[in-house]
């Protein structure tokens, strides 16, 4: 009799289970829209609405974890200048994107970063390392290329995905280990892609920057500069959320060359 009522019960528990997964992923492969900037097809859960409002509540809690904003009004305007030529001279005009840019008063942390809907930040460590204008420009307009690609809606919605197969799984094996196991896999699955947005960004910061009248062969020092600073005992923060700078080279050296395949003209703000 036991035995009958457990095997009853294991295949309720398939059956929620499977209902589970099942409307995981329906959730998830219905909600699809088209990025005309990078002509792709993207699964979405958030409205551009949604993704500014997030991003907008999230940037006091990002500025108190980096110490504030930094307290010079002539280095904060020279962020501004250079990422408001970027946005406004480039494809990201063309976005519903509202894009504010923080220096942070941390030198400390060599980083850059941004949140859905255009809150961009970068640190006073990174900014105090680059040599010209245009090195800045490369790092914001990576960081641009992550909010027009739509990156962390992109991740919000994957990592709903993530959680609702993580939770079939536990449902129906009822077994701790299985359930982490499957949250490993889905933390795997979701770095893979985290490293592709990162090459993505790149691309689409030189294509900004070249758009905005800036060379774009700046992004290859900058990738260098970031590798210098990794070579200390603390590696920059940026390596945790960025693939190894050596590693990127190569890519930004392909997307110049394929946004001017007769070689970058001359006159380009360097």
């Amino acid at each position: 009799m036991f035995g009958t009522s457990n095997r009853r019960g294991g295949k309720s528990r398939l059956v929620i289970a499977l209902g589970m997964a099942v409307f995981a992923l329906i959730s998830y492969f219905a909600s699809s829209e088209y990025n005309p900037v990078t002509g792709e097809k993207q699964h979405i859960s958030l409205t551009p609405d949604q993704e500014i409002a997030l991003g907008l509540q999230a940037t006091p809690e990002m500025i108190q974890q980096y110490g504030g904003l930094d307290r010079d009004d002539r280095m904060q305007r020279g962020v501004d200048a250079v990422g408001t030529k970027i946005v406004n001279s480039s494809d990201a005009k063309e976005t519903p994107w509202k894009f504010e840019f923080h220096l942070l008063d941390d030198d400390q942390t060599v980083n850059a970063f941004a949140l859905p809907g255009g809150q961009i930040f970068i640190t006073d460590a990174l900014l105090n390392r680059l040599e010209t204008e245009a090195q800045l420009a490369g790092v914001l307009g990576h960081e641009a290329g992550h909010v027009v690609a739509r990156h962390g809606a992109q991740h919000i919605a994957k990592s709903q995905l993530t959680n609702g197969l993580i939770g079939a799984v536990a449902v129906a094996s009822e077994s701790e280990k299985t359930a982490m196991l499957a949250a490993m896999v889905g933390q795997l699955v979701n770095m893979k892609y985290g490293r592709d947005d990162e090459l993505e960004s790149d691309r689409l910061g030189v294509r900004f920057m070249a758009q905005a009248g800036y060379d774009p062969r700046a992004m290859i020092r900058v990738m260098e500069i970031l590798a210098e600073a990794g070579g200390g005992n603390r590696p920059p923060e940026f390596f945790s959320t960025h693939p190894n700078p050596e590693n990127r080279i190569q890519k930004i050296r392909e997307a110049i060359e394929a946004e001017f395949p007769n070689g970058v003209p001359e006159g380009l703000t360097q």
